[in-house]
């Protein structure tokens, strides 16, 4: 391959030197010539590298780029309008030889500082945006790199417009010192303005993003992007590795490091970028809309067919047969069946991506939804991946991320339940399942925005309320909802796991039941036979009854909302008191 490459270059210098010499001594070959990748260590043409969007085309690490070639390939074509544009740095601790560094810096990249900050359209959605250029003292945060970041957030907030922040950081600028230092603070005080006026933040981590940025603004983004293969960290790899006096693993504060460890929400390349950007700026733009100010009748189908309870005649137990069956639909057969532009996020911020809960944004007849589902799978190899949908603590923090994060932009919440419980185990008992679950009762029964959970299949135990807290809780014809599984049930009240079916028959857990109970509100039918017998018309019924509950919902006042949420529960149980003693004793 090496002499392959040497073959090409020799042809393109147009040289007859010695192979070798070529191929070894970096004298004789233009430094512009060839591009090493300092992921794979692969070589390529330069020229190849830059037609690819500066992406490796063996590993698909993507390089550092400019401020230019950024906006180039994301921003409209004669969209961009800079803000502040001639402003300089000082040189605030009078430190030896800055303000040259800055001047021979200036000369050699175009710019006056190491972040270009203004407003754009991409794909017709008009934004601030605000690019970091490694190019220049590897975008180390100063004086006028917090500064313009600062006020690409307070203008933003004026106009109302969301903000798109290409990070890309090697920290705080030493030349500067505690003055750098501060506009981390600077920038994340503006950001949270920003955030508390209801707009939105979507940040986008490139190589390198380290230090002082990771550590702000980097990280507060509503929404967080991240480039294949970016370094992306708060300490220094070296400084770790001293302190610790251990080899640190190749996939240490990568991307996809951060990925799994719940801190971005998902990686992009840049063939995509533009496209998601768009998407996503749409979405929470009409999240925005007076969706409650349109009346029911707007909705073309109010609901599904009425429940005619085909299936009355089947016991809970047979009913669990049912949603046990291996070609059951799942979320992620309902999902691209019933909702459009759906972009799945990731992580809870806090430890790591629960693979046994998904969500996300999505439109559902035009209009902007968080959509969260437990995710089970139909083999044992998507099983294991989803954890056979037994959540960890990080799966109900990422779901009271999302569901938080609906409330700032006014979209409804769609839980989707199917779960057997909660994963029992050391790690998640480590993790605070049992405070992961509480505080997901806790908020989501004072959220500020409409909530409707279903029951696709299993609804167990805690592990499935966590996401049954709503406003109305709708059942599949075959679903069940209990506080334990039936096997448990036996176990605990028996000590029988073998009279599992006895248990199930008797626990009242099917759809009827639990209308009848006051937990349940709906009933939404399924196929003849199962959901599996056939899954597009049950996706009509649950998209119908969706339509329905959204339109009848809308234009509930959020107080009364509050109230009747709080009052659905307030009043379920069955007790007697008994009469008060003559002296009111």
């Amino acid at each position: 391959m090496l002499e392959d490459l040497f073959q090409k270059v020799k042809a393109r210098m147009g040289s007859e030197d010695s192979e070798k010499e070529k191929v070894h001594s970096k004298m004789s070959v233009p430094s512009d010539l060839l591009f090493k990748c300092p992921r794979c260590q692969q070589v390529t043409f330069m020229d190849t590298f830059r037609e690819n969007k500066m992406v490796c085309p063996n590993c698909r690490y993507h390089g550092r780029i400019t401020v230019a070639e950024r906006l180039e390939l994301t921003v409209d074509n004669n969209t961009f309008r800079e803000y502040d544009r001639d402003m300089r740095s000082k040189n605030p601790i009078r430190f030896a030889g800055y303000e040259k560094k800055l001047e021979d810096l200036s000369r050699s990249t175009g710019l006056n500082e190491a972040a270009v900050t203004g407003e754009a359209d991409i794909m017709g959605e008009h934004c601030v945006i605000g690019v970091m250029d490694s190019h220049f003292m590897m975008a180390s945060m100063g004086s006028v790199v917090g500064e313009k970041i600062a006020r690409a957030f307070e203008r933003a907030t004026e106009k109302g417009l969301p903000i798109v922040l290409f990070a890309a950081s090697g920290g705080a600028r030493m030349q500067e010192g505690m003055v750098s230092l501060l506009q981390m603070a600077k920038t994340s005080g503006a950001a949270a303005r920003h955030s508390d006026a209801g707009q939105l933040y979507i940040t986008v981590l490139t190589d390198p993003t380290t230090g002082g940025v990771t550590a702000s603004f980097a990280s507060l983004g509503d929404i967080i992007l991240a480039e294949p293969k970016a370094l992306i960290g708060f300490a220094g790899r070296r400084v770790i590795e001293d302190t610790i006096r251990q080899r640190l693993p190749d996939s240490f504060q990568s991307a996809e490091f951060m990925l799994e460890h719940g801190f971005a929400d998902m990686i992009c390349d840049r063939d995509h970028m533009r496209e998601t950007l768009s998407t996503l700026m749409r979405l929470h733009r009409l999240s925005g809309k007076a969706w409650n100010n349109i009346p029911s009748e707007n909705f073309a189908f109010q609901g599904p067919p009425p429940f005619q309870g085909e299936g009355k005649g089947l016991t809970a137990w047979q009913r669990i047969q049912l949603v046990r069956e291996k070609n059951r639909p799942t979320v992620r057969d309902y999902i691209p069946m019933i909702f459009d532009s759906f972009i799945e996020q990731h992580g809870d911020r806090y430890f790591g991506d629960d693979s046994a809960i998904m969500g996300g944004v999505a439109f559902f007849d035009g209009r902007p939804v968080t959509v969260i589902g437990q995710v089970k799978g139909k083999n044992l190899v998507e099983n294991k991946a989803s954890n056979f949908a037994m959540p960890h603590p990080e799966g109900y923090r990422k779901a009271l991320r999302l569901m938080k994060q609906a409330e700032k932009f006014h979209r409804p919440v769609i839980c989707l339940i199917d779960t057997p419980g909660a994963f029992c185990g050391v790690e998640a008992e480590e993790r605070g399942q049992g405070e992961a679950i509480a505080r997901n009762l806790f908020e989501v029964m004072k959220l500020k925005t409409n909530v409707i959970s279903v029951v696709l299949g299993e609804g167990g135990s805690g592990g499935a309320l966590a996401l049954g807290v709503c406003d109305e809780l709708a059942m599949l014809e075959n679903a069940t909802y209990s506080v334990v599984s039936p096997r448990g049930f036996a176990s605990i009240l028996w000590r029988d796991a073998s009279r599992e079916q006895d248990a199930a028959n008797c626990a009242h857990i099917t759809a009827e039941d639990l209308v009848e109970l006051g937990v349940a509100e709906k009933i939404i039918p399924e196929a003849p036979g199962g959901a599996h017998m056939g899954v597009e018309e049950t996706a009509l019924n649950l998209a119908g009854y969706l339509r329905d509950a959204l339109a009848r919902f809308s234009n509930v006042p959020m107080d009364q909302l509050l109230e009747n949420r709080y009052h659905k529960f307030r009043k379920i149980g069955e007790f007697s008191e008994g009469e008060a003693e003559p002296d009111g004793r």
